[in-house]
C-alpha cells in the first residue's frame, strides 16, 4: 500500500476554502499514486471550531462540504475529518471517501477535556470499530485522542485483523510535543503489532500552533517516515519500505518556528497587512521585531521609538540600530511633551503626593495610545512585547505595554528571551540583534537608574519558580521543600496570584509551554485561595 499523509493548514470557519484545499491535496496524493490519503482531524471546519459547532447551519455546511470532497475521491481513498450530526448527536468523525461517495464513517471514542481541549462540550463519544480493506491491507481507523488513551479502541485493532492503524489528528504544539507524540504512536504500534500512521494538522489558530510532524511508526517502534515540522507537506510512504524521515530540531529552533508560524497565521488569517512594534532598545521588543521580520518580511514591520526623559542614549541608539539591522521602517516620537501635558492636567489633583508608580504607568500608557493611533490610521496590527515572566508577576501596565492585538512572546520566559535572541544571531551569522541589547541589564526606563531587579527577583531564579508554580501547580510549601529560595517563592507567588486581572485583559499570543496563560490556566480573578 502507498500512503499519503497530507498535513495541511486549515482556517477555522472557512469551510468552502478548507474543502477546496482538501480536494487540491487529494489530487496531489493521487498524482503520487497513493492508495490512501489521510487528512487531519476536523480538517473541513478547522480545529478547534469551538462554539461554531453549536450552530446547526455550520454543521450542515460542513457535512455538505464532505460530499463535495467525496465527489473528487476517484481512484483513491481519503480519510477526512469533519463533524457528523446523526440521530440528534454530534460526533467528531473520520469520513472514508472513495468512488465519489462517503463509504463509511468512524466516530471518535475519547474526547479530551483538559488543558486547551473542550470536546466534551460539543461531541458525543462513540464505541464503534471501523476497519476498511484497501490494496490488500486492513486498516483500522482512529481519531487523535483514541491512541493517546491506553487500551481500546486502539489496542483492539490488531486483534481485529488490522494490518495498519491510521490516526487523523489535530494535536497542538508545545515545546517537545513532537517527541511526546511519537512515544504515544510507538506505544500504539507495539500494542497492536502493526504499523501506525498519524497525520497531524499544521498551522496556527489564535493561541494554538499545530506543528505537523506527521509520522509512520513500525511495530517495533522504529520511525519509518516523518514529515517536516511547522509547514505543509505531503508525506508519501510505501508500507514495507523505508520512507523520508525529516530530522527533529532542538527546543530553541522549535520555539522560533512556532512563534513565527503563530504570528504569520494570526496576521494572514485575520486579514492584517503590516504590524507595528514599540522599540525601546530592550531585549523583548528586539526579539519580537526580529521574529516579526522573519515571519512577515521587513517591508511589513514598522518600529517606533518613543523616548522619555529617562530613556538613555544607549537604548535610543540601539533601537535605531536594530531597525537598521532588520531593514524595517523606523520612526521616533518623543513622549516628553505628552507626559508634561498629562502631569500638568493632574497637578492640582495630585497636590501633596509624591511621584510614584502612577507617573511610571502614565508613560507606558501614552506609548500604548500612540501605537494604537498608528494602528487605527494605517491598519497596522500592534504587537505587544511582554514576556511570560512579566505577565506572570504583573510587571506590566494595563493599557500600556499590555496594549496590542497580539502578544507574540507572552509564553516565553525572560531567560528564554535571551536564549532566543542569541540563537537568532547565531542563525544569522552576525548581530541581527545588537549584542549591546542582549548584554544590557533589563530596565523599563520609567524612572532614573531603574532596573527590573529593583522590583523582581533575578530572572534565572524567578523563572524556575514561575515554571514550577504556574505550569506544574506546585504549592508554596512544595516549592520551599524543593529547595527554592523562600524569599523568591513568597514574592513570586504573591505577585502571580494578584496579577490574574491583568492577564485576563492581555492580548492572545502563541502557546509554547505545556500550560500557557489563557485556555490552559483558568484561574478566577476574584479568588481568596492562597497556596
Amino acid at each position: 500500500m502507498r500512503l499519503a499523509l497530507a498535513q495541511i493548514n486549515s482556517v477555522v470557519g472557512d469551510i468552502d476554502g478548507n474543502a477546496a484545499r482538501v480536494v487540491d491535496w487529494l489530487e496531489r496524493a493521487r498524482e503520487a499514486s497513493a492508495d490512501l490519503v489521510l487528512f487531519p482531524e476536523l480538517v473541513v471546519t478547522g480545529y478547534p471550531p469551538e462554539d461554531l459547532l453549536l450552530r446547526p447551519g455550520f454543521v450542515r455546511a460542513a457535512r455538505a462540504a464532505v460530499d463535495t470532497v467525496a465527489a473528487a475521491a476517484q481512484g483513491i481513498t481519503a480519510l477526512v475529518g469533519a463533524p457528523l450530526f446523526e440521530s440528534g448527536k454530534l460526533y467528531n468523525a473520520c469520513f472514508v471517501l472513495a468512488d465519489g461517495a462517503v463509504q463509511t464513517v468512524y466516530r471518535k471514542h475519547h474526547l479530551p477535556n483538559y488543558g486547551v481541549f473542550d470536546e466534551d462540550r460539543y461531541f458525543e463519544p462513540a464505541n464503534d470499530q471501523v476497519l476498511i480493506d484497501l490494496a490488500g491491507t486492513r486498516v483500522g481507523l482512529t481519531v487523535c485522542e483514541d491512541i493517546w488513551i491506553a487500551g481500546p479502541p486502539a489496542s483492539e485493532l490488531g486483534g481485529a485483523g488490522a494490518q495498519l492503524v491510521a490516526n487523523i489528528s489535530a494535536s497542538p504544539f508545545h515545546v517537545g510535543k513532537d517527541r511526546e507524540r511519537e512515544d504515544i504512536v510507538r506505544r500504539a504500534a507495539r500494542e497492536n503489532g502493526v504499523p501506525v500512521a498519524l497525520c497531524n494538522a499544521v498551522g496556527a489558530q489564535d493561541e494554538l500552533v499545530f506543528d505537523g510532524h506527521s509520522v509512520v511508526v513500525a511495530p517495533d517502534g522504529e520511525v519509518l517516515a516523518r514529515a517536516t515540522g511547522f509547514e505543509e507537506e505531503l508525506l508519501v510512504f510505501d508500507l514495507g519500505e523505508a520512507g523520508p524521515v525529516a530530522p527533529q530540531v532542538d527546543d530553541l529552533e522549535q520555539m522560533r518556528r512556532a512563534l513565527e508560524l503563530g504570528l504569520h497565521d494570526y496576521v494572514s488569517k485575520n486579514g492584517f497587512g503590516d504590524v507595528v512594534i514599540g522599540l525601546s532598545g530592550g531585549i523583548d521588543s528586539a526579539l519580537t521585531a526580529a521574529l516579526c521580520v522573519e515571519a512577515l518580511g521587513a517591508d511589513r514591520v514598522h518600529g517606533v521609538s518613543m523616548p522619555s526623559r529617562y530613556s538613555s542614549d544607549a537604548t535610543r541608539g540601539d533601537a535605531e540600530r536594530l531597525a537598521e539591522s532588520l531593514g524595517i521602517e523606523f520612526r521616533e516620537i518623543a513622549i516628553e511633551p505628552m507626559v508634561e501635558a498629562y502631569t500638568g492636567a493632574l497637578r492640582e489633583h495630585f497636590a501633596g503626593r509624591d511621584s510614584d508608580l502612577t507617573e511610571e504607568n502614565l508613560q507606558a500608557r501614552i506609548r500604548g495610545t500612540l501605537l494604537m493611533a498608528l494602528s487605527n490610521k494605517f491598519g497596522w496590527l500592534v504587537i505587544a512585547t511582554g514576556n511570560k515572566s512579566e505577565l506572570s508577576v504583573g510587571y506590566s501596565t494595563l493599557y500600556g505595554d499590555l496594549a496590542g492585538g497580539f502578544a507574540l512572546i507572552k509564553d516565553v520566559y525572560k531567560t528564554d528571551v535571551f536564549r532566543l535572541a542569541r540563537w537568532l544571531n547565531e542563525r544569522a551569522g552576525g548581530e541581527l540583534i545588537p549584542v549591546s541589547i542582549i548584554d544590557r541589564p533589563p530596565s523599563a526606563e520609567l524612572r532614573a537608574d531603574q532596573r527590573d531587579e529593583d522590583s523582581l527577583p533575578p530572572y534565572p531564579a524567578l523563572d524556575k519558580v514561575l515554571e514550577a508554580y504556574v505550569e506544574l501547580d506546585r504549592s508554596r510549601e512544595e516549592l520551599s521543600q524543593d529547595g527554592f529560595d523562600a524569599d523568591v517563592v513568597d514574592r513570586a507567588v504573591g505577585m502571580i496570584d494578584r496579577a490574574e486581572y491583568k492577564r485576563r485583559q492581555a492580548p492572545p499570543g502563541v502557546k509554547l509551554r505545556p500550560k500557557a496563560f489563557g485556555r490552559d490556566r483558568r484561574t478566577p480573578i476574584t479568588n481568596r485561595w492562597r497556596s
